[in-house]
C-alpha cells in the first residue's frame, strides 16, 4: 500500500457501453469503442464511470466489462493505456467486493462513488470512514469520485478531499462538481506525485490544468478523444492561444452533450460519425433522437468533430 502511486496525468474517459436492442451487452461495439479512444491518444479508460451505465449492470457484467476492456487494448498493442474502475456501491462491503473484483478483471485504480442512498446519515465522519475502510481492503489504489448529481446531493468539500488525500491507498479524485476553486485548493495541498486530481468536465479542462490539474476525466472524450489529447498538447507546449481557442469550443460542444441526455446522446453522436454502436441503453433511460433534437442543437458538436476527424 506504501507504494501505490496515482494515475498518469493525461486524457481519461469514462467509457459508454453499448447494448443490443435486447439491452445485452454489445460486445463488438464495446471494443470498437475502447480501440478507437486507444486510437485517439487517451491515458486511461474508465470502465462503469457514470457514464458506463455502472448502477444498470450486473456484479458479473461489471467484472466481464473491465476485462473485456484490458484485453481489447492488450490485443491491439495497447498495454500502456490504463483501466480504471468505477466501483461505487451503496454499502462498504459492496464496495469493497467491487474493487476486488475490478482488480481482478484487470484494472489498475478504483474510482470510488460516495454512497447516497441515505445521504441525510452520510456526515463527514462517516464519509470519511467509508472512503477509508474502502482504501484500506482495496488491492488497488483508490480514487474519490465527486459527482454530486448521482449522489443525491452530496458534494465533498476540498477539506473532506484533503483529508482522505492523506491516506497511503487514496491516489486521487474526480471532480464532477467541475469547481475549479476546489481543485486548485487540493492541487496546492496534496503534492502531484502522490494525489492526481481531475476536473470531470470538458468545460473547465484548461481552466483545470491552469490550477495544476493532472488533466481530464470527462465524458466528452468518448466523442473527441484526439481533440482533448491535442489540447494538452498545447498546454505542454505552452501555446496558450491556441489552447484557449480549443477549449473554447470543447467548452460549448460539452453544454450541448449534457442537454442531449449525455449518455443517451454521446451513443447517439458517436453511432452516427463514427461507423460503430447503437443509440440503446437500459431503462429507464431512453434514447436520444438526433433528428428531433434539430440540428442546431449540435451545431458546436458537429463542429468538434470535424476537427476530430482532421487531426
Amino acid at each position: 500500500m506504501a507504494n501505490s502511486t496515482p494515475p498518469p496525468a493525461g486524457v481519461y474517459v469514462p467509457a459508454v457501453l453499448f447494448f443490443d436492442e435486447n439491452e445485452e451487452l454489445d460486445i463488438q461495439s464495446i471494443k470498437a469503442h475502447v480501440l478507437r479512444l486507444a486510437q485517439g491518444g487517451v491515458t486511461g479508460i474508465l470502465v462503469q464511470g457514470s457514464n458506463g451505465e455502472a448502477q444498470h449492470l450486473s456484479h458479473d457484467e461489471r467484472k466481464t466489462t473491465i476485462r473485456l476492456t484490458r484485453d481489447t487494448l492488450d490485443e491491439n498493442g495497447f498495454q500502456n493505456v490504463l483501466v480504471i474502475a468505477g466501483t461505487g456501491g451503496q454499502s462498504t462491503k459492496e464496495t469493497k467486493k467491487l474493487c476486488v473484483d475490478a482488480k481482478e478483471a484487470g484494472a489498475s485504480h478504483a474510482l470510488v462513488l460516495t454512497p447516497g442512498v441515505w445521504a441525510p446519515q452520510m456526515t463527514k465522519e462517516r464519509i470519511l470512514k467509508f472512503h477509508r475502510d474502502v482504501a484500506d481492503a482495496s488491492p488497488i489504489p483508490t480514487m474519490v469520485y465527486n459527482f454530486p448529481t448521482v449522489t443525491a446531493g452530496l458534494n465533498l468539500d476540498s477539506d473532506t478531499i484533503g483529508a482522505l488525500g492523506e491516506h497511503p491507498n487514496i491516489v486521487g479524485t474526480k471532480l464532477s462538481c467541475a469547481d475549479v476553486g476546489k481543485l486548485h485548493r487540493l492541487t496546492s495541498t496534496l503534492p502531484a506525485s502522490k494525489f492526481a486530481t481531475f476536473p470531470g468536465s470538458s468545460a473547465v479542462y484548461l481552466q483545470g490544468l491552469v490550477s495544476g490539474s493532472a488533466g481530464i476525466i470527462g465524458a466528452l472524450p468518448n466523442v473527441a478523444p484526439k481533440a482533448h489529447a491535442e489540447l494538452y498538447k498545447l498546454w505542454q507546449e505552452a501555446k496558450l492561444a491556441e489552447a484557449e481557442k480549443l477549449q473554447a469550443l470543447l467548452g460549448h460542444a460539452d453544454w450541448e452533450l449534457q442537454k442531449l441526455g449525455s449518455i443517451a446522446g454521446i451513443k447517439a453522436i458517436v453511432s452516427k460519425h463514427f461507423g460503430y454502436g447503437n443509440v440503446n441503453v437500459r431503462g429507464p433511460l431512453t434514447p436520444r433522437d438526433l433528428e428531433a433534437a434539430g440540428s442546431s442543437s449540435t451545431a458546436k458538436l458537429e463542429e468538434l468533430i470535424v476537427v476530430e476527424k482532421a487531426l
